[in-house]
């Protein structure tokens, strides 16, 4: 399924509510008639920036709809009239882990028609945009419902790398429990700036979804409108629920790792203890047969040393011997 291009990154089909798509190219925006049970939806990705010019002038886009798209990264929702914008940021290629990015998504709506614009590749967009005509009837959404879909789907990136950042804890604790736990504490460090992060980037679109929860925003488009975005607004809420959990998650692994390394630093001091009783009293043995006495013992020269090396070695044998049995070190 090709889509028709005119310039990089464009890529415009038109739905109709029989789940049956064509390609659009941009030059016949300017006279494309979109039905009631069509939906036009065009998307840029990382776009020619003379294109979106053509975009708005020939779907007839607000001007306010091109200076939201220009003016920032932050999430943010607007509209005026019959068309409304939106922007919010999925979380991009996690890197299998070890890395986390932002990904801005721009979408802008009106009647029967959504242009989303975002700089670099987004797997969920690149996904829709592949399906095959009739598994999803696009052209009978509406363009609130349909914005609605994109934002499902960038909110389900928080989930997947939710999933992904518990993976990362369960292997770090497995290391914790198997191997040295001071050999854990870089991960543990850059599993905390993750969840960090991850909090960073969510936490903004709270003030989104709330605003597009409230009656007030599209009040001509009926309860389905809202319906679908109070459930967005439920979904972020869960969504913030797993992240704060997954800050949770890694001052568990941090108490783990501190237990594991408290426990290791005890049998270190248990050992070093009981070499110490051992070491003071060979001391106190060789101290003994060193005293000034004219015992019948210290005539015997070479034979009384070795009998006295081998009774030390005897004392340190038993001692070594006691202590595994009664589990000291």
């Amino acid at each position: 399924m090709a889509d028709c291009a005119t310039g990089a990154g464009y890529h415009a089909r038109l739905y109709d509510s029989e789940g049956v798509s064509r390609a659009v190219a941009a030059e016949e925006l300017g006279g494309l008639r979109v039905g009631d049970q069509q939906m036009l939806w065009i998307d840029l990705e990382g776009a020619d920036a003379t294109l979106p010019d053509g975009i708005w002038q020939a779907c007839g886009l607000p001007a306010a709809a091109r200076a939201f798209v220009e003016g920032g990264t932050s999430p943010e929702v607007g509209q005026q009239g019959e068309y409304f914008w939106v922007r919010c940021v999925a979380v991009g290629d996690t890197g299998g882990g070890h890395t986390m990015s932002g990904c801005v998504l721009h979408c802008v709506a009106g009647p029967n028609r959504v242009v989303s614009i975002h700089p670099q590749a987004i797997p969920f967009i690149e996904a829709l945009r592949e399906q095959r005509n009739g598994e999803v009837p696009i052209g009978g959404l509406s363009s609130e419902s349909f914005v609605a879909t994109l934002l499902d789907r960038q909110l389900g990136t928080y989930f997947e790398a939710v999933s992904d950042y518990e993976r990362a804890i369960e292997r770090l604790e497995v290391r914790i429990l198997a191997s040295r736990a001071h050999d854990c504490l870089p991960e543990l460090q850059r599993l905390r700036r993750w969840a960090s992060r991850m909090r960073r980037m969510l936490a903004p679109h709270r003030n989104v979804f709330g605003v597009m929860s409230r009656p007030d925003f599209r009040p001509t488009e009926g309860r389905s409108a809202d319906r679908h975005f109070v459930a967005l607004d439920t979904r972020f809420e869960r969504a913030m629920d797993m992240v704060e959990n997954a800050r949770e998650l890694v001052l568990g692994s941090f108490e783990l790792f501190s237990s594991q390394t408290a426990l290791t630093t005890n049998d270190t001091m248990r050992v070093l203890t009981f070499v110490t009783v051992i070491t003071g009293l060979l001391a106190t043995l060789v101290g003994a047969l060193g005293m000034n006495f004219d015992a019948s013992f210290f005539e015997t020269q070479n034979t009384g040393f070795w009998w006295a090396v081998g009774g030390l070695a005897l004392v340190t044998a038993v001692a070594l011997v006691l202590g595994r049995w009664r589990r000291w070190y």
